[in-house]
């Protein structure tokens, strides 16, 4: 599910899930795993994130199989996803770099905010469409409005409208841009420059940084969990989940 590899001081993971890199249990549990060995890898100084599938970066949850999933399961994947995948981004001693081309959607949105940095392919494109299949952006409702601003974190999370690299760029949610052919290159490019700098330093800088930008994310990320949670037992979520498997428009307010 994830294709690691190690050159020049950097790790490589690329997510290999198709047909859309969907979020899963295993997916995430791979992610983590490739993560922690990339922190723990002495002669690693920054790590790329990247998909190995052309036109997509990530399409969120694997809806088929989280609609299957119990009440136990659905807590268990939306913490990871959450909670532990911030938690291990944050602690990290090295910089993460996320290279985003084709489409991120829900949980990938997720997956690419826990890196410290983005980097986005001219053509890419974003969006938060888990009102329309019966669940609740609810992590993005913690951090989003303090990077883009209340009223336009409300349109994007809200409208569920898919939006382009320049309009991310504009909000202050990528770092960089880069035609699509090039977007791997310019992270590696970051990398490199990133593990030329002292380890120490980067650690101390990084762990102060994370500290000073919390914003209390880790309370925020316990509620949001709670949130989706609660959400998954409603029958307008069974019928949003239902409606995506059906392949149709949801019925909204059925008992």
């Amino acid at each position: 599910m994830i294709r690691y590899k190690t050159q020049d001081g950097i790790a490589e993971l690329l997510v290999d899930h198709p047909p859309v890199n969907g979020i899963t249990d295993a997916l995430l549990d791979a992610l983590m795993a490739r993560l922690t060995q990339a922190g723990a890898d002495p002669a690693v100084r920054a790590i790329v994130i990247g998909s190995a599938l052309p036109g997509r970066f990530c399409g969120g949850l694997d809806l088929v199989k989280f609609s299957q999933s119990t009440p136990a399961e659905v807590h268990t994947i939306v913490d990871k996803l959450y909670f532990r995948l911030f938690e291990l981004q944050a602690s990290l001693p090295k910089p993460v770099i996320a290279a985003v081309t084709g489409a991120v959607r829900g949980g990938g949105m997720s997956i690419a905010i826990t890196c410290d940095m983005i980097v986005a392919a001219d053509d890419a494109s974003f969006g938060y469409p888990e009102m329309e299949i019966g669940l609740l952006p609810s992590i993005h409702y913690h951090h989003l409005p303090r990077i883009v601003g209340r009223h336009r974190a409300f349109d994007l999370l809200f409208t569920g409208r898919v939006f382009g690299t320049p309009e991310a760029m504009a909000l202050g949610l990528v770092s960089r841009n880069a035609p699509t052919p090039e977007v791997l290159d310019t992270a590696r490019n970051l990398a490199r420059g990133f593990a030329a700098k002292s380890p120490e330093l980067m650690r101390l800088g990084k762990a102060a940084f994370g500290r000073v930008t919390d914003n209390g994310y880790r309370q925020g990320a316990a509620s949001a969990v709670d949130l989706v949670s609660t959400v998954f037992g409603t029958p307008d979520c069974r019928e949003g989940l239902q409606a995506f498997v059906e392949k149709r428009k949801p019925v909204w307010g059925q008992p």
